[in-house]
């Protein structure tokens, strides 16, 4: 019994970065512009890379940014490569962030989300072979970084829960 409730704790990573998915797949409607969600897949995604990047593999990562795109209609891949490379990048600073106040985590945080919108932004309008505006893009952006502290905050008390009995 104790073992089973430790592996499901293990998956609260993946579980709860697929329900971010669901969750950013549904549009916001800010009065008089178009439909905007701020990223949570992203979040989740950036969260755990740095404090568990053993519970949310690449191959996990990599297939929710394949539905995050089929509920979407992103072009078929571009969330899982940009999740994948945001992921990576994670991998590589994982131990400047480890440890860290909250304030560093989130000015990387920052420092990431423009970065990951305007490659998303680049791919999209390649793909759609048009300059897509990007405005939309900068507000979610900025939407993002602006939530990522209350977010910050239910990813940090699932993670102590998670850890609880281990």
């Amino acid at each position: 019994m104790e073992r089973t409730e430790l592996q499901l704790r293990s998956l609260t990573p993946f579980v709860f970065t697929l329900l971010m998915v669901l969750v950013s797949a549904i549009p916001w409607h800010i009065p008089n512009f178009v439909p905007i969600t701020p990223l949570f897949s992203v979040m989740a995604i950036y969260y755990w890379s740095i404090y568990r990047p053993d519970k949310l593999p690449y191959v996990a990562t990599f297939a929710l940014g394949l539905l995050h795109d089929l509920l979407t209609g992103t072009p078929l891949g571009l969330s899982a490569l940009v999740y994948l490379l945001l992921q990576s990048i994670l991998s590589s600073q994982r131990t400047f962030f480890h440890g860290k106040p909250f304030l560093v985590v989130w000015w990387g945080f920052s420092l990431v989300m423009p970065v990951f919108v305007l490659v998303s932004w680049v791919i999209a309008s390649l793909y759609y072979n048009t300059f897509l505006p990007p405005l939309p893009f900068v507000i979610q952006a900025v939407l993002t970084m602006l939530l990522y502290p209350l977010f910050a905050l239910l990813l940090i008390m699932m993670h102590r829960h998670m850890m609880r009995g281990t």
